[in-house]
């Protein structure tokens, strides 16, 4: 179970380091949208992250 979950981890890592080595001008754009958000939008998309992501899990387990 810890083996999955350090591979499980390490995939996210490299997935989230994807957009700021290939466009780091681009990854800013993104984090300058994203601090303009209120609370309630970015509980939202935290929230429908949460979901995607326990669906996928759900569906390929």
């Amino acid at each position: 179970m810890v083996t999955v979950f350090m591979m499980a981890l390490g995939l996210m890592l490299v997935l989230e380091g994807v957009l700021p080595f290939l466009s780091p001008a681009g990854w800013r754009r993104v984090f300058e949208q994203v601090i303009a958000l209120s609370d309630g939008q970015l509980r939202f998309f935290g929230l429908s992250s949460m979901v995607v992501g326990l669906a996928i899990v759900f569906f390929s387990g």
